[in-house]
């Protein structure tokens, strides 16, 4: 008896092994239905290696977001050449401003306000809210980042004259349901799964973290749009 037990653990295990192998594969270029998301882009990283925004573009994205280095990290020089030549490209452009709740809002939007240039043909900015106050030190009060948050989005909207878009992580929304006491659109993070954590519908969905493409040597964040 024990060994068939063990044989058909083993068999299990094995099984188990390879359909993480399919999935880790069929990851690496899986995209969501353009039948059901006609419109779909990318999100670049900041420091992230060289795009050919051409090729972005000739492999499916119309729209191309770009994130700027966090107020607490060093200006990324890149992030100008990158905005120009996806431009170049024909794609429609966006900039991410990642949130970081231990740092005081005026320090984030500043960064905003001096690296995006003023343009009504930008895509409505994005605020990235993925990192939770767990970590800082002094200690933040929910309350303090709910407060800060709007400071940052109010700030940004004022520049870009434009709402933001709230790309809203699980866990910053597990922390404070940021989805139920702020009207703004959402962008939402499940790599292949619909996400569902937000309660309400959102406009962008990040659907694939890693895909690999000709696009570039590392893989990009595959986004698409609900309409």
């Amino acid at each position: 008896m024990s060994r068939w037990l063990f044989r058909g653990g083993a068999l299990i295990a094995l099984v188990a092994i390879g359909f993480a192998a399919w999935l880790w594969w069929d990851m690496r270029s899986w995209r969501p239905d353009e039948g059901l998301y006609p419109e779909q882009g990318a999100m670049i990283v900041s420091g992230a290696a060289p795009v050919r925004f051409e090729t972005l573009r000739a492999i499916g994205a119309e729209f191309v977001y770009l994130e700027l280095a966090g107020a607490n990290a060093s200006p990324d020089p890149g992030f100008a050449p990158r905005l120009a030549k996806a431009r170049e490209a024909g794609l429609k452009v966006g900039v991410v401003q990642p949130f970081d709740p231990c740092i005081k809002a005026d320090e984030q939007s500043s960064r905003f306000t001096r690296m995006v240039p003023r343009d009504d043909d930008l895509l409505p900015p994005a605020v990235a809210l993925l990192r939770t106050a767990v970590d800082c030190q002094p200690a933040v009060s929910d309350a303090a980042v709910e407060s800060e948050l709007m400071i940052a989005v109010n700030q940004i909207e004022l520049h870009a004259g434009k709402p933001v878009i709230l790309k809203l992580g699980p866990a910053f929304e597990e922390q404070y349901h940021t989805a139920r006491s702020t009207a703004r659109d959402l962008w939402l993070v499940r790599d292949r799964a619909r996400p569902d954590y937000a309660g309400r519908p959102w406009l962008l969905w990040s659907a694939n973290s890693q895909l690999v493409s000709e696009a570039s040597e590392e893989p990009i964040e595959w986004v698409v749009v609900q309409r």
